[in-house]
């Protein structure tokens, strides 16, 4: 459990209830020889003030944190140190007046009505703490639980397109199987991150690991081992979930695209993918230096599949995309809004 008991010392320091009573006999000791630390310098000062006063604070702490018994026994020490230490007739029991009488009855009532609030108190915070870590539980069971089953949902669709794409005779559509197959993988990636970094950041996922292995499953897949290389340089940020989905999948289409296209005729090649921070926001850069697109090279009307889906997960990262192409290779930019 979390926070066990809050300021329930009795369960950190006698577990399983082993030594319960020693460890409710120091804490009683030790509230006990504070307040009567306390008392010797005040009666330096001014001797025999409020006779009962520093009882209060002693009795209230070892209650709080050792329970009622504990609260007891400070509470009969300190009303014995202060009946005959303090009270005008010092060094004796003897009291002088039915009115020391009466004072030393009321400071006992007061003194145990301090162990009755402080106990009740002191209940109901681990009675709210117990049912906080119950709910801590169940929450944490719960986002268990529904992980596996989208990880297992994610693993059968991936199988399911990787088998449709063996069984494909013809080449585009496998290249169209495989791109989808990309794709449903990096949000899967996205996933993992989101929830392997639940307990420290909820609801996000730390950009420069999701996109370090978002990039090396990628070379894998599009076999850059070698002669073509992908390289990746990324700053850590925390991304909300959806965000960096939309993201993951820029980088995919990127990647994907200059791997099939920018190195056509060629045997080696390096691509590039860069995410920093910048005071606007951030930048993501991914570079290649292939052959770059041709001068008379005219987009199709229609954009094309790729196309429109960069557009349209730029959009859903709030950024906007320029690009820049020549003989020695490619740099598509998204500047994202902070």
């Amino acid at each position: 459990m979390g926070r066990i008991g809050e300021t329930d010392l009795l369960d950190r320091l006698a577990p399983n209830g082993r030594g319960t009573w020693i460890v409710q006999l120091g804490l009683g000791l030790l509230a006990t020889a504070l307040a009567i630390g306390l008392r010797t310098a005040i009666d330096s000062v001014a001797p025999a003030a409020g006779p009962f006063v520093l009882g209060f604070p002693a009795i209230l702490m070892a209650t709080l944190f050792g329970r009622w018994q504990a609260g007891l026994l400070t509470g009969v020490l300190t009303l014995l140190y202060s009946w005959y230490f303090v009270l005008p007739v010092r060094h004796s029991m003897a009291l002088k007046s039915p009115d020391e009488t009466a004072r030393l009855v009321l400071a006992a009532v007061n003194y145990l009505a301090v162990i009755v609030i402080a106990e009740l108190f002191r209940r109901a915070v681990r009675r709210a703490s117990d049912e906080r870590d119950r709910e801590i539980s169940e929450r944490d069971l719960f986002l268990e639980e529904f992980d596996h089953r989208v990880k297992n949902n994610f693993t059968l669709v991936a199988a399911l397109l990787d088998m449709q794409r063996r069984r494909a005779r013809d080449a585009e559509t496998q290249v169209a199987l495989s791109s989808a197959l990309a794709r449903v993988e990096s949000i899967a990636r996205a996933h993992r991150h989101l929830y392997r970094g639940a307990a420290s950041s909820p609801g996000a996922v730390d950009m420069a690991v999701y996109l370090d292995e978002l990039s090396a499953a990628l070379a894998e897949a599009l076999f850059l081992r070698g002669a073509i290389t992908l390289e990746c340089a990324c700053d850590h940020g925390a991304m909300p979930r959806d965000r960096a989905v939309s993201i993951g999948l820029i980088v995919n289409e990127l990647v994907t695209n200059a791997a099939k296209h920018a190195f056509a005729g060629r045997d080696s090649g390096r691509i590039e993918v860069r995410f920093a921070a910048i005071p606007s926001g951030w930048k993501l850069v991914v570079r290649d230096d292939g052959v770059g697109m041709p001068a008379n090279a005219r987009p199709r009307r229609d954009g094309g599949l790729g196309q429109k889906l960069i557009d349209g997960f730029v959009r859903q990262a709030r950024g906007t995309t320029t690009t820049e192409t020549g003989p020695d290779g490619t740099v598509v930019t998204v500047v994202l809004e902070a």
